[in-house]
C-alpha cells in the first residue's frame, strides 16, 4: 500500500503550502471520532448507573413519615365564610388535605375538581376535605368564597383555608408532608384517619391514582376504631406515592 508524502508549494511572494495527503489524514480523523463517541457512551451510562431511579408507588422512607404517624400540633386558620376554623374540628372526622392556589393556571383546577368529584362519590358526612392555599395574600376568604362556587361545594364538608403563610407552611410540610411554599405545590391529596393520622396520598391528576386515592379513604372510612399499637410496635407506615422530580408545581 503506498501512500502520498507531503507537499510543499512555493508561491511567488516567497509564501508557501502544505497539502497533506487525505490518505494520512482520514484515518486519524476516524479514530478521533471513535474515541469521542466511546468516551460519551461511558460518561451516559455512568450517568444513569449514578442516578437513583424513584418508582412511582414506592414508600416514602420511614423516617419522613415519622412526624405526621402521630396526631400534629392543632392549627387554626379561616376558612372561604370568613369564619375560625380550628383543626380540632377535624377529630373523629376521615379527612382528605391538599394545597393549591386560586391564581394557578390549570393544575390546581384539575387537582379541586377532582376532590369535588371525590366528594360527590364519597358522599359520607364522616368525610371532609381541607384546601390550604400557599397564596394567603391573594386568596383571602372573599376569593377563596368565590373560587369554592365554581365547584358548588358545600361548605360543611369542604374547607378552604388561608391565614398566616407561616402555619399553612408548618401544616403543608409537617402534617400532609407536601412542599408549601408561596405558590409552590404537589398536586397530591393525603389522607388522614379519625384519629388525625396520616394514612397516605396520591396524586389528584392522574385518573388512575385518583381511584387508588377514594380506595384508601373508603378504607379508613371503614376503619372506625383504628387500632393502637402495642408497646414498642412500630406504626406501619402510610401508603404514600414517592415524590419524583418536577413533582411541585
Amino acid at each position: 500500500m503506498t501512500h502520498q508524502a507531503t507537499r510543499v508549494s512555493f508561491l511567488p511572494n516567497g509564501r508557501y503550502s502544505i497539502w497533506v495527503s487525505l490518505g494520512l489524514v482520514c484515518p486519524v480523523v476516524v479514530c478521533l471520532v471513535v474515541a469521542c463517541l466511546v468516551v460519551a457512551c461511558l460518561g451516559m451510562v455512568s450517568g444513569c448507573a449514578e442516578r437513583p431511579q424513584v418508582g412511582v408507588g414506592e414508600p416514602e422512607p420511614d423516617l419522613e413519615f415519622a412526624a405526621a404517624v402521630d396526631p400534629a400540633a392543632p392549627f387554626t386558620l379561616t376558612d372561604q365564610d370568613g369564619q375560625e376554623f380550628s383543626s380540632e374540628s377535624l377529630a373523629g372526622k376521615v379527612w382528605l388535605g391538599a394545597v393549591f392556589f386560586s391564581n394557578c393556571p390549570g393544575p390546581c383546577f384539575r387537582e379541586n375538581q377532582a376532590i369535588a368529584d371525590i366528594l360527590r362519590e364519597i358522599d359520607d358526612p364522616d368525610f371532609i376535605a381541607v384546601s390550604l392555599t400557599c397564596d394567603p395574600e391573594t386568596d383571602t376568604p372573599e376569593v377563596l368564597g368565590r373560587y369554592a362556587d365554581r365547584f358548588t361545594a358545600d361548605t360543611a364538608r369542604w374547607k378552604f383555608l388561608t391565614g398566616d403563610m407561616a402555619v399553612i407552611q408548618r401544616v403543608g410540610t409537617k402534617k400532609f408532608l407536601l412542599p408549601t411554599e408561596l405558590g409552590v405545590h404537589a398536586e397530591k391529596g393525603v389522607v388522614f384517619d379519625r384519629e388525625g393520622r396520616l394514612r397516605g396520598g396520591y396524586s389528584l391528576t392522574d385518573a388512575n391514582r385518583v381511584e387508588l386515592l377514594k380506595k384508601l379513604i373508603r378504607e379508613v372510612l371503614a376503619d372506625e376504631h383504628p387500632a393502637e399499637p402495642a408497646a414498642g410496635e412500630k406504626e406501619p407506615a402510610p401508603a404514600f406515592e414517592a415524590r419524583a422530580e418536577g413533582d411541585a408545581a
